[in-house]
């Protein structure tokens, strides 16, 4: 099975050109290029891992394909759902897709992983979703343990790759993961790993990160005419709390706030661009989160939240850069006024170990906690560096 996984992605990366495919310098992600992947569908029974962010041009992936008498069966959907955006969180109910038919299966509720059940009369599974880099963003363990299902019951994984927007960088500390191992992280790898889903579905498999260190039978579509220099804007926003560039640059570094008394704006117009609690000192910035899209029932909820504004971030060029930034995090910190309260349990479990909060409360500098990284950084990019599919 081992063999048989690296043939299929070396067929995918072969760059055998068709006369369809363009010849110029355009970004193609993996999905575009149907000359390359349509034939390893002919004939088969087709299952779908996608959500709203699986289009080619206006046009959904799913509805592509059943117009090219592809034979999808059944469609599995993520966190946020398959078409329609749900909270944060929400459990994902399982249903029909009201414009095709098709069964819709949840991967985000009662059950994370496909069961046997689900992928009988399957021959190979289809994985379009774009990603935002992070160890904590759920569409990338839902692809793990999609690829576990697929090598448990045989069938061919097949990822449409798309790029990483913050692909640029490898940031952040290493999660542990014989005690902090969960659905916003399963592997021993930075919360910034700098690699697109196809690079990491290779590394998984590689390194025998699936449970037993079972192999799936992978086929990687890369992208056309894109590195991890390249600066990518993301056409659809992935989640209904990253609505723009400026969201997903800040997103590795003021996440941690959901593991904290702290707001990151969810149930405002700008989530994940500001920062701030009751508590906090007035500055002269304030925010009152309330049921929002995508934020049903916001943390400080009617509040008036003081604090940190970052909603000009991109403007102001604080982001994007090559590294994470937890300065944000330690300033408030320091200025919140009850610290026994500052951080909750999840906070532990977003960071991949309690050695985080740890050096925070004992007032280590950003400067400290960044270099205490630096080992487990450097065993990671020599790991990484295996599985890079665009140097």
């Amino acid at each position: 099975m081992k063999t048989l996984a690296i043939l299929t992605i070396i067929i995918a990366l072969s760059g055998i050109r068709c006369s369809t495919e363009k010849s110029d310098n355009t970004l193609r992600v993996g999905a575009e290029r149907m000359e390359v992947y349509l034939p390893l569908l002919e004939g088969k029974r087709v299952a779908l891992v996608g959500n709203h962010t699986s289009f080619l041009g206006n046009k959904h992936l799913v509805d592509t394909l059943l117009s090219m008498n592809v034979n999808i069966r059944v469609i599995f959907a993520p966190e946020h759902g398959f078409r329609d955006l749900a909270d944060a969180g929400a459990v994902i109910t399982s249903g029909t897709d009201p414009v095709t038919g098709i069964s819709v299966l949840s991967l985000y509720g009662s059950k994370k992983k496909p069961s046997p059940e689900d992928l009988e009369g399957i021959d190979v599974v289809i994985f379009d979703i774009q990603d935002v880099g992070t160890r904590f963003y759920t569409y990338l363990t839902t692809m793990c343990y999609v690829m576990e299902a697929c090598a448990e019951n045989g069938k061919h994984f097949i990822l449409l790759d798309r790029p990483n927007p913050n692909g640029y960088y490898v940031d952040g500390p290493i999660l542990d993961t014989a005690n902090y191992s969960s659905f916003v992280g399963i592997h021993p790898v930075p919360v910034v790993h700098g690699m697109t889903l196809g690079e990491y579905a290779w590394m998984v498999n590689g390194e025998g990160w699936l449970a037993g260190g079972i192999q799936c039978e992978v086929t990687v579509i890369k992208c056309d005419n894109y590195t991890h220099d390249t600066m990518y804007e993301v056409p659809v926003m992935p989640s209904p709390n990253l609505p723009n560039m400026n969201s997903i640059y800040l997103y590795p570094s003021i996440c941690f706030s959901e593991g904290t008394v702290l707001s990151c704006g969810r149930g405002t117009e700008f989530p994940f661009q500001v920062l701030g609690a009751p508590k906090m000192p007035d500055t002269g910035f304030s925010f009152t989160p309330q049921p929002s899209f995508g934020s049903s029932d916001p943390k400080h909820n009617g509040e008036v939240c003081y604090g940190i504004d970052l909603r000009n971030a991109l403007k102001d060029g604080l982001v994007p850069r090559p590294e994470m930034n937890i300065q944000w995090i330690i300033d408030a910190y320091n200025a919140y006024p009850e610290k026994d309260s500052f951080f909750t349990g999840y906070f532990d479990t977003l960071a991949g170990s309690s050695t985080l909060r740890e050096q925070i409360i004992q007032g280590m500098t950003a400067e400290e906690i960044s270099a205490s990284w630096k080992e487990g950084l450097d065993t990671f990019r020599t790991i990484r560096a295996k599985y890079l599919l665009y140097n």
